[in-house]
């Protein structure tokens, strides 16, 4: 067990891609215990060939590449403009409200950051808004969605806990509402202070006329969460008539070409290689772990040094924060799920309220040094440097967590609407 860890902390630490490091170190537990590296092999296979649940994950990659490049999320931020532009910040609440939107189509934050993030960044540098204000609060708006539906960490949660995705996708609307919530008062509060700009109140005919151009565009999200709220499909099945939906607006509206398509396929296949790599690695690596007894060990040390559920959901948040600094979130989902599903339901906690904590625990993660995803993405774009995207975007971490907190000691905001609908 000492060598698993020691050889994937070298290779992660020489920077070696997670996947590999997480292979790799599980090829060399195996081969010095003794073990068949076929059991390395079938682990690999199994974790992504036998669940029909993670088509999903690349049809709503392809969803999202196809409305970025397509026109979609510009309308969409439009249209959020003219709704709340008017609110002391301006541009900054139709950030929010635009990646609440297009949370509803994607699920991914990197594709709200990458993609939606640009259009957002230029459009509030042309009205004089500071950089750090722009660039913090676009990062911090991306990771709504994956806690809005659809959500990809919940369907690959779901795969991992096998716990309902539809219950998972419906539990994510009232937390990633606190969230917009959350940190719509802090723009406010910044956007006061320094004196921002925002648009004079709409009239109807603004309105209306953002509203009609936006019309078919703000029908996805509604088209795929009633879909499956409705139970009419799957989540799969919904990741799929979000692609066809992108396709007909895009092609109908002429704003990509069918020559285009290939281009937007091989971008999706690199994706989804990329996580289904690191889900097959991990999956070998918490088999490993699962055979070493670590569930059933930090179990057990939990209930006997730790008796309130309270101080149990503190430290659960502790070890997935950690985590999520560090580590891609499908790495984290597929190692961490397996032993902390065993441990939160030993204490009474609803595993829809443990998924959610979980998958925003994570998302943290991309919003914080070293890994950071999205402000890795953030720095691309806009070309600043790193270290002071960290530091723009450290008072939006705040609330989150305030919510984070919210959401861990009042579980009802997670399992209420699930239980309702479904």
């Amino acid at each position: 067990m000492i060598l698993l860890i020691v050889v994937f902390a070298v290779l992660m630490i020489i920077g070696a891609p997670v996947g590999l490091s997480l292979l790799g170190s599980s090829v060399a537990y195996l081969v010095a215990s003794g073990y068949s590296l076929q059991q390395a092999f079938q682990a690999f296979t199994s974790a992504i060939s036998n669940s029909f649940t993670l088509i999903a994950v690349p049809f709503f990659i392809l969803a999202a590449s196809i409305m970025n490049s397509g026109g979609i999320t510009k309308k969409i931020f439009d249209f959020c403009n003219v709704v709340v532009g008017w609110v002391p910040g301006g541009l900054g609440h139709a950030n929010i409200l635009s990646s609440v939107v297009f949370a509803g189509m994607s699920g991914a934050a990197i594709a709200d950051a990458g993609g939606l993030g640009a259009i957002e960044l230029k459009a509030m540098k042309e009205q004089g808004f500071d950089e750090d204000f722009s660039l913090a609060i676009t990062g911090a708006s991306s990771i709504l969605g994956p806690i809005i539906p659809p959500s990809a960490p919940a369907i690959l949660f779901g795969v991992a806990g096998s716990v309902s995705i539809g219950k998972l996708f419906i539990g994510g609307i009232i937390p990633g509402i606190l969230m917009a919530i959350a940190m719509a008062v802090l723009v406010c509060i910044q956007s006061i202070k320094r004196n921002y700009p925002r648009m004079p109140f709409p009239t109807a005919h603004s309105l209306w006329h953002s509203f009609k151009a936006a019309f078919f565009p703000l029908l996805c999200p509604v088209i795929i969460i009633g879909c499956i709220m409705t139970g009419v499909c799957t989540p799969t099945e919904a990741a799929i008539i979000a692609v066809f939906y992108a396709l007909i607006l895009t092609l109908s509206t002429r704003t990509i070409r069918l020559r285009e398509l290939p281009g937007f396929l091989l971008e999706t296949a690199n994706s989804t290689v990329n996580v289904m790599f690191i889900i097959g690695a991990a999956n070998v690596f918490a088999w490993i772990l699962t055979v070493e007894q670590v569930p059933q060990n930090m179990s057990l040390w939990m209930t006997d040094h730790i008796d309130d559920k309270i101080v149990a959901l503190l430290f659960i948040n502790l070890i997935l924060l950690i985590v999520g600094t560090f580590m891609e979130t499908a790495a984290a989902i597929s190692i961490l799920v397996p032993i902390l599903m065993p441990i939160a339901l030993s204490y009474g906690i609803d595993p829809i309220h443990f998924g959610i904590m979980c998958i925003l625990n994570l998302m943290l993660g991309l919003l914080t040094p070293p890994i950071g995803m999205v402000l890795y993405v953030l720095s691309s774009v806009s070309k600043v440097p790193f270290e002071k995207i960290v530091r723009a975007v450290l008072p939006y971490l705040g609330v989150l967590l305030i919510v984070l907190l919210m959401i861990t000691f009042i579980p009802g905001l997670v399992t209420f609407l699930p239980n309702l609908v479904l």
